[in-house]
């Protein structure tokens, strides 16, 4: 039916900008992790434990649970980036427009 095709190119829509928000999300957090590294991780080894100790946990700490972030980020966008590419395999063309809308519209937003 018209009402039930309508739905599912807006769900379509949908999964796509939330494709393009999940990526975004990854950038923010490679960025982040980038500057939660140490400066310089060549001088590690050489400065004593009781001078580098605890920043150094912390830095390493927090670069570990971005990474993870990014892990989960990367599942869901496969995830989605697959539940769009079947979709669009149906060979239906209002379900495609509504795939390349709704990439277009959550990579503007």
């Amino acid at each position: 039916s018209r009402a039930g095709m309508a739905l599912s190119v807006l769900v379509i829509l949908l999964l796509s900008m939330l494709y393009e928000a999940v990526k975004m999300g990854k950038a923010t957090l490679l960025r982040r992790a980038l500057l939660a590294l140490p400066r310089s991780l060549s001088q590690d080894p050489l400065a004593e434990p009781e001078e580098g100790g605890a920043g150094t946990g912390t830095a390493q700490g927090r670069w570990f649970w971005y990474h993870v972030g990014q892990t989960l980020f990367h599942v869901v966008q496969v995830v989605l980036g697959y539940m769009v590419m079947l979709a669009v395999m149906s060979y239906n063309a209002w379900i495609f427009l509504g795939a390349i809308a709704g990439s277009t519209l959550g990579y503007f937003l």
